[in-house]
């Protein structure tokens, strides 16, 4: 195996790992919260305000979470992950 192919293999695992990372935590969160609301009913509906309760923003706080990740996700492969790309595309990579 070439050295640029092992690169490449060693770039593929990063971005790998990157992604299970944070599909981990995505499933976390959101299997975190749905645990909340099957066994804690009662902390899930106290009201915060009149019509905003601890589920609801909780809820939207899984929505943002997956927005977050999503946005780290992309900065890292904008700062990390095309450049490395790119570099090992060159003619002088090779």
């Amino acid at each position: 195996m070439t050295d640029s192919h092992q690169k490449l293999r060693a770039l593929a695992m990063r971005r790998w790992r990157v992604a299970l990372g944070l599909t981990t935590l995505m499933v976390l969160v959101y299997f975190g919260f749905v645990l909340l609301v099957a066994w804690h009913k009662p902390f899930m509906g106290r009201l915060l305000s009149p019509g905003l309760s601890i589920g609801i923003v909780l809820g939207a706080l899984v929505i943002v979470s997956a927005w977050i990740l999503t946005w780290v996700y992309v900065q890292w492969a904008n700062r990390v992950y095309d450049p490395e790309l790119a570099r090992s595309r060159t003619p002088a990579a090779r």
